[in-house]
């Protein structure tokens, strides 16, 4: 990422009387309790430089809730310096909500969550990580920047998703090893069908309004049509100007196989940027097709994709922290385990190290229960298909895209990786990636075996993927591995707030059964 005063110009250059950003000061929040580093601190100076030169007006400050959707409060540039001192604050009851905007526990009453943290739902404090501050492309003279979360005492936020997976990702480095990942999202972009802009309909906690109304920008069946893509060449110029104006490191757009149907991929990086990301970049998506007369969703199976769902394909791959050499790579010769951090020989023929064997051989383990964070919406489970490049079983393969887990032997100066294909796009990226270092992690720890690959991915004799959001779950409170890492608390907060959602959609009277039911009986 390019630092603050290397980004490109806000739309309309200096204002008219901009004034110039008084210094962030000292003996605030953030000072008091040591939460940035030298590296923030810097950044700070850098982003009150860009924000004076560019006559910037406000600055969104953000983060990512449960659900990996953007919350936060634009902020006047007078009121940044204070920001920047104390953070902002936002009621914490913003993390004990399900999809719907209802908050599923007892707050007013205590409820005992997090030893009393959220009772009241009193404040939480928004911290700026000023290293991830952009000028949004799209929106005049505003600025864009990530926080972490942190309770009122100056402790980390219980149920901080980014500050979880920075955790994870601790844990692994003092295993002697850095995570790697590539982002493969796809998504659905689609017209409305009236005239204008998608119309906005009247909703309530627990009862979001009607969907809107829109139609296809694309018949389907058109993977890689070069001529196909080229009729949304407005879109993709849309695209390709917003995402990589917020230096994002856009690799490519293509044009997917279902109607309307799109994936953009991104480099691959350190996990915790590709986890910002590809968080920025889902928002940035929606938020430009809204304002250019489109509606995108990244909602896995849209009521129109019956002929494609749309995935998240998470590549992943160590390094070690000691060499900085490929972890996963094999290596002629066949050797015993190494020590942690070193990378290992291992067998001829083998796509893999023992280390990655292992790491693979943990996805597989624990793929049930790691469902919950990969796939956690209702909707992202009716994209599990036998024969559809979706996984429907626990299995890996070699360069197999049938397979949940396909292994992507060494090319040229890749390094050997492993795809994770059973993540919908919808997911909290934070906690898909994290539930990947858990489950990794273990089988590394415990030296698992993933046994041989598939060659057929869609076996009916192979153990499945669970079949609904419920069954994953289940799985989850089954399998103590997530607790142990993340925390009992972590787990069932989280599982509270997914079983809110799923009592919801059970009792939910649906199309389905009016047309089934209703005239029949």
């Amino acid at each position: 990422m390019r630092s603050a005063d290397e980004r490109p110009r806000a739309q309309g250059g200096d204002g008219p009387g901009a004034r110039p950003l008084a210094s962030a000061g000292a003996g605030g929040f953030v000072e008091r309790h040591g939460l940035w580093d030298e590296r923030q601190h810097v950044a700070a100076g850098q982003v009150r430089r860009v924000i004076d030169e560019l006559g910037l007006d406000k600055v969104r400050f953000s983060f990512a809730d449960q659900h990996g959707v953007l919350r936060g409060k634009t902020l006047t540039r007078e009121a940044v310096p204070g920001a920047l001192r104390s953070g902002v604050t936002a009621p914490s009851s913003l993390l004990l909500k399900d999809t719907s905007g209802r908050t599923v526990f007892p707050v007013f009453s205590g409820g005992g969550l997090a030893d009393g943290r959220f009772a009241g739902a009193g404040d939480i404090v928004l911290v700026p990580d000023m290293t991830t501050f952009r000028v949004l492309p799209w929106a005049e003279r505003t600025g864009w920047i990530l926080c972490d979360l942190y309770h009122p005492d100056g402790t980390p936020a219980a149920f901080c998703s980014r500050g979880l997976l920075r955790g994870r990702l601790a844990a692994l480095a003092d295993a002697g090893y850095d995570l790697t990942v590539g982002v493969e999202l796809e998504f659905h972009v689609y017209r409305p069908a009236a005239e204008g802009s998608v119309p906005v309909a009247p909703g309530r906690p627990g009862a979001p309004g009607p969907a809107p109304e829109v139609e296809p920008l694309t018949s389907g069946s058109q993977l890689l049509h070069e001529e196909g893509l080229d009729r949304l060449d407005d879109l993709v110029d849309l695209l390709y100007r917003g995402l990589t104006g917020l230096d994002l490191p856009l690799r490519s757009l293509e044009l997917e196989f279902g109607p309307s149907q799109l994936e953009l991929t991104l480099d691959a990086r350190d996990a915790a940027q590709a986890a910002d990301d590809a968080l920025l970049a889902r928002a940035a998506v929606r938020q430009i097709c809204r304002r250019n007369g489109y509606h995108a969703t990244f909602m896995s199976r849209p009521a129109t994709a019956e002929t494609a769902s749309s995935g998240w394909h998470l590549h992943q791959s160590l390094r070690s922290r000691a060499t900085g050499e490929a972890a996963f790579d094999p290596a002629p010769g066949s050797v015993p385990d190494p020590a942690p951090g070193s990378v290992p020989d291992s067998a001829p023929g083998e796509p893999l190290s023992p280390v990655g064997r292992h790491y693979l051989a943990g996805l597989l383990e624990h793929a049930p229960a790691a469902t919950v964070f990969t796939t956690p919406t209702v909707n992202g489970y009716k994209r599990y298909l036998p024969m559809s490049l979706a996984p429907d079983r626990v299995v890996w393969g070699i360069d197999n895209k049938g397979a949940m887990v396909r292994v992507i032997g060494a090319r040229g100066e890749g390094g050997a990786r492993l795809e994770n294909r059973s993540g919908e796009p919808a997911a909290n990226p934070y906690l898909y990636i994290a539930s990947q270092v858990v489950s990794g992690m273990d089988g590394m720890a415990r030296r698992l075996d993933p046994g041989p690959p598939t060659t057929d991915p869609y076996d009916a004799g192979a153990r499945g993927l669970p079949g609904s959001l419920d069954q994953a779950l289940n799985a989850l409170d089954a399998d103590p591995v997530f607790a142990k890492a993340l925390g009992q608390d972590v787990v069932s907060w989280f599982t509270t707030i997914k079983r809110a959602e799923f009592a919801r959609y059970l009792a939910h009277v649906s199309d389905w059964e009016q047309r089934e039911y209703f005239d029949l009986v």
